[in-house]
């Protein structure tokens, strides 16, 4: 998996950019508030990223900071989000901004993303309230994905193709120790279905 990008940039695009790294062009999807952070062509530059893996299609995003990309994740855990409608909402302002507005329960801020509407709000808010937690020092803060077994599994089969709710369907009441036993016991039990 793709999980960073460093090097130069060769293309800056309102939607994308494209960052040579030893010599390979990575074309990453971005957002509006990443791209305000990446330089000019010719510029060296550092994104986090993530890889989706389709049967048609191989996307790759990036984004400025983990923050910012484990509000991606979590976005995409939601119903009817997807990664287009994802990096939609996290043009909309930073991070913590977006955070405090799901802590806010602010619906009329996702509403005004292009692709979401009342239902697709409040969905968003009630699936993410209670993965944003509240830190008294310095506001909303992402509650931060586990890196357990389970975490492991859920991601390799999101990275399979699977939606995150099927992925999380496929892993409800599996066992095992690793995340490469759970991911056979779900595989297992999508091809049995």
């Amino acid at each position: 998996m793709i999980g960073m990008l460093r090097g130069e940039v060769a293309v800056r695009r309102t939607d994308h950019v494209v960052i040579l790294c030893g010599g390979v062009g990575y074309r990453a999807a971005v957002s509006a508030e990443t791209l305000r952070h990446v330089p000019a062509a010719g510029e060296e530059t550092t994104l986090h990223a993530h890889l989706i893996v389709r049967d048609d299609a191989l996307s790759l995003y990036g984004f400025h900071s983990e923050e910012e990309r484990d509000l991606f994740l979590m976005l995409l855990s939601v119903q009817a989000v997807g990664p287009k409608v994802a990096l939609a909402v996290l043009s909309g302002g930073t991070p913590r901004e977006l955070m405090a507005a799901i802590a806010g329960q602010d619906a009329a801020r996702f509403q005004a993303v292009p692709g979401i509407g009342k239902r697709t709000a409040e969905r968003i808010i009630v699936e993410l309230r209670d993965k944003v937690g509240e830190d008294a020092s310095s506001g909303p803060i992402v509650a931060r994905r586990g890196d357990g077994p389970m975490a492991l599994a859920r991601d390799g089969l999101i990275e399979l193709g699977y939606a995150p709710g099927e992925a999380e369907e496929l892993l409800r009441g599996a066992e095992g120790d690793s995340a490469e036993a759970l991911i056979a016991q779900a595989l297992r039990t999508a091809r049995a279905t």
